[in-house]
C-alpha cells in the first residue's frame, strides 16, 4: 500500500475553484471519483492526516497510488461530470446503487417488431417500457390477465411465436381472445404496434380515454339491443378499473410524485420509492446500498437521485415533484440538473405536513422492513454464514474454526439497575436457550468497564468449576443417569466479543487473565466506526465493509445490545414495583405476589379501593386501608419500560 504523501501533490499547484477528482491505484485504475466547491480545501483533507480519516476513506488513500482533477466551471457542471465518471469507470469506492430484485415489473417490448408484454425485472433494456414494480408478485399475473382482456398484445416468447407462424394456428391465448394473433395474420402489424402503445398508455396513466370509449359502446350495444356485446364491455371496463383499484388515491389525481425514504445502519441503507401518478401509487422500487465511506444521509440521498434520474432513459417519467427525507446539501444544483433532464420544472423538498408526509412515512415503514429482510436473509444464508466465520478466522489468525461465540454487553441508566447479557451464535446462528443475564450490584455498577469484569469473571468462573465438577471422559461406560445435557457453563467459546474499543477489551481480557484462562481469544467492536479492537494492539483492524465477517459481528453486537436492554426494562421495571409496595407496612413477600397476581400491576393497585384490595386473600380491612393509604401518599413513579431522561 502507497504512503499517501508519496503522492500529495503541492497545495500551490490545486485550484480552489470548483471540479472534480479522481484518485488511481498503481495500475490506473480509478478507485473513487469526487467533487468540490474547491478543490484545494477538499483534497487537502485526505492528506493532513491520513490516520483521522474515516476507515474506509483511510483504506482508499493508501490504495491509491495518484489523483487528478478536472476544472468546471460550476458546482452545477460538477455533478454532471461526477456522475458521468462514476458511470464510466465504476470506481470501487463509490456508492454503488442495486436494486434489490425483490419486485418483479410489468415490461413491454416496444423494440421489438411485434410488442410483447412480459414479466421482467430491473430498469436496463433499452426501448423497454417497464411499469410496477408490483406486489404481492401475483399481482403482476393478475394485471396482466385484466388488461389483455382490453389490449390483446402478444405475451408469448419468440419460440412459441416462430412455431405458432409456421403451424400458422395460433396458440392457446388466440383462441380465447387474449391475443390478437400478428402471427397468423389476424391483426398488421402497424395495428398491433398501436394496440401496444395504448396498453403502454394506459398503463402511464392515461385512464380516463379508454373508460369513456369502452362505456359508450356499452350504451350503443344496449340500445342496439347487443346484450352479450354490452355484458362484454362492462367486463372490460371492470377489468380495467380493478388494475388500479389495487391502489387507493391517496393524493390529488394531478399529483405527480416519486417519495423516497430510506434506513441505514453502520454498514448498509435500504431506500425505497413510491411511484405517485394521478394521485395514486403507481409502482414500489426499492435498493439495498453498501455505504464505503461514512456517507452522511444528505450525500446518501444525492447519490441515490444522480443515479436513479441519470439512468432512466425515458425522461418523460421524471415527475413533477421529488420528495426526499433530507435535502441534499447543493439541493438547489441537483434539482437544477433534474429539470435540465425532464425538460420542466421539478421541485425537489422535503414534506412537512398532510397527506404527502404521511405517505412518506409509509415509505419509511416500508424501508425499515427492507433492511430487516434484507440482514435476515443474509444470517438465513448458510453460504454467507460459513464466508463470515471463515473470514473472521483467516482475519484474527486462528487455528481452530469459530464454532462458538459469545458476545456480552452492558444496559444501565446513570448506574442504576445494571445489568449484563451474554449471547451465543453457534454456527452463525443464535442458541436462545444459552443466553445469560446477570445483574451486577456494588462496586462492580460503578463503570461499564467494572461491570464487564464482574460478569465475565462471574460467566468463566463457572465454567471452571463445573469443569472441574465433571472431568472430560474421553472413553468409558457411560453413567445410566447421565441425560447427555451439558450444564449451562459447560462450553468454552471459541470467541469472546464485548461492545467497546480498546479500554473495554483490555478489560475483559484481563478477566479472563486473573482466572488462569489464555485459551480463549477477546475482540472488541467498536460502533462508531465498525473498528475492531484486539487487546494489546494500539491500532484497531478495519474489516472490509462488504465483509461476510463483518456482517457477523455487528448481528452478534446488536442482538448482545437488545437483550441486554430487555433485561435492564424488565428489572427496572420489577425494582419499581416491588420498591413501592415494600413500603406498606406489614405486607410480605406473599401478599406481594398475591397483589400483583391478582391486579397484574402496580398502577391498578394504586387505583384500587378498600373494598376491591380485600378481595384478594390474605387481605383483611385493616391491611387493605394501610395499603391504600400508603399507595394514595406515595409519590407517582415513572411507569416501568421507560428510560429516565
Amino acid at each position: 500500500m502507497a504512503d499517501p504523501a508519496s503522492y500529495r501533490p503541492k497545495s500551490s499547484d490545486i485550484p480552489t475553484d470548483p471540479g472534480v477528482y479522481r484518485f488511481k491505484d498503481e495500475h490506473g485504475r480509478i478507485i473513487y471519483v469526487g467533487k468540490a466547491n474547491n478543490l484545494r480545501s477538499r483534497l487537502g483533507s485526505y492528506f493532513v492526516n491520513p490516520n483521522t480519516l474515516p476507515p474506509k476513506t483511510r483504506t482508499m488513500v493508501h490504495m491509491a497510488a495518484g489523483v487528478e482533477w478536472t476544472v468546471v466551471a460550476s458546482e452545477q457542471e460538477a455533478i454532471q461530470l461526477e456522475y458521468t465518471w462514476i458511470k464510466e469507470f465504476t470506481p470501487r469506492f463509490n456508492i454503488m446503487y442495486r436494486d434489490d430484485k425483490s419486485y418483479p415489473y410489468l415490461a413491454v417490448t416496444m423494440n421489438e417488431k411485434f410488442p410483447r408484454v412480459l414479466v421482467m425485472r430491473g430498469d436496463k433494456r433499452k426501448g423497454v417500457k417497464y411499469f410496477g414494480p408490483f406486489y404481492p408478485a401475483k399481482a403482476i399475473r393478475e394485471t396482466v390477465d385484466r388488461m389483455l382482456r382490453v389490449f390483446p398484445i402478444r405475451s408469448c416468447s419468440a419460440g412459441v411465436f416462430r412455431r405458432a407462424q409456421l403451424a400458422n394456428r395460433p396458440c392457446l391465448m388466440g383462441y380465447i381472445d387474449k391475443c390478437a394473433a400478428p402471427c397468423v395474420g389476424r391483426i398488421s402489424e402497424e395495428d398491433h404496434y398501436a394496440l401496444a402503445e395504448d396498453f403502454v398508455a394506459f398503463m402511464n396513466g392515461d385512464v380516463r380515454p379508454y373508460l369513456r370509449e369502452l362505456e359508450d359502446h356499452m350504451k350503443q350495444a344496449v340500445a342496439e339491443l347487443r346484450y352479450e356485446d354490452a355484458a362484454r364491455y362492462r367486463d372490460d371496463i371492470e377489468a380495467l378499473k380493478k388494475v388500479f383499484e389495487r391502489n387507493a388515491v391517496v393524493l390529488p389525481e394531478t399529483t405527480e410524485a416519486d417519495i423516497f425514504a430510506f434506513a441505514e445502519d453502520e454498514l448498509e441503507a435500504a431506500f425505497q420509492v413510491f411511484h405517485v401518478r394521478d394521485g395514486r401509487i403507481r409502482g414500489q422500487r426499492g435498493w439495498v446500498v453498501e455505504k464505503v465511506d461514512d456517507t452522511t444521509k444528505p450525500q446518501l440521498v444525492e447519490q441515490l437521485l444522480l443515479q436513479v434520474y441519470g439512468d432512466m432513459e425515458d425522461t418523460e417519467r421524471i415527475p413533477r415533484e421529488v420528495l426526499v427525507p433530507v435535502l441534499p446539501e447543493n439541493a438547489d444544483d441537483v434539482e437544477t440538473w433534474m429539470t435540465q433532464r425532464r425538460g420542466a420544472h421539478i421541485d425537489l423538498r422535503v414534506p412537512q405536513r398532510g397527506t404527502k408526509r404521511q405517505l412518506m412515512e409509509t415509505v419509511q415503514e416500508n424501508a425499515d422492513g427492507a433492511l430487516r429482510l434484507h440482514k435476515s436473509r443474509r444470517s438465513g444464508d448458510i453460504t454467507a454464514r460459513s464466508a463470515a466465520l471463515r473470514e473472521l478466522q483467516e482475519a484474527l489468525e486462528f487455528d481452530q474454526p469459530l464454532l462458538r461465540i459469545e458476545a456480552y454487553d452492558i444496559s444501565h441508566v446513570q448506574g442504576t439497575n445494571v445489568v449484563g447479557s451474554m449471547v451465543v451464535f453457534e454456527d452463525g446462528l443464535p442458541k436462545k436457550r444459552d443466553y445469560r443475564k446477570f445483574n451486577v450490584t456494588g462496586h462492580a455498577a460503578r463503570d461499564d468497564t467494572a461491570a464487564m469484569d464482574d460478569v465475565l469473571t462471574r460467566r468463566f468462573k463457572n465454567y471452571l468449576r463445573e469443569q472441574s465438577d465433571a472431568p472430560l471422559v474421553l472413553s468409558g461406560e457411560l453413567d445410566p443417569e447421565d441425560n447427555g445435557d451439558p450444564k449451562k457453563f459447560s462450553y468454552p467459546p471459541s470467541l469472546v466479543v464485548v461492545d467497546g474499543g480498546l479500554a473495554q477489551v483490555n478489560a475483559a481480557q484481563q478477566a479472563l487473565l486473573e482466572l488462569g484462562i489464555d485459551d480463549i481469544p477477546v475482540v472488541g467492536l467498536a460502533k462508531r466506526l465498525e473498528e475492531l479492537w484486539i487487546p494489546g494492539d494500539d491500532f484497531p483492524m478495519v474489516l472490509p465493509r462488504t465483509s461476510q465477517g463483518l456482517y457477523l459481528l455487528q448481528r452478534l453486537r446488536d442482538e448482545s445490545h437488545r437483550f441486554a436492554i430487555q433485561a435492564h426494562r424488565a428489572k427496572r421495571s420489577k425494582s419499581m414495583i416491588h420498591s413501592a409496595l415494600d413500603e406498606v407496612p406489614g405486607l410480605g413477600e406473599r401478599r406481594r405476589q398475591d397483589l400483583l397476581k391478582h391486579f397484574g400491576s402496580l398502577k391498578k393497585i394504586r387505583a384500587a379501593s378498600i373494598d376491591e384490595l380485600q378481595a384478594v386473600a390474605g387481605i383483611g380491612p385493616k391491611l387493605a386501608e394501610t395499603i391504600h393509604t400508603t399507595l394514595s401518599t406515595e409519590s407517582p413513579r415513572q411507569e416501568p419500560g421507560k428510560l429516565a431522561p
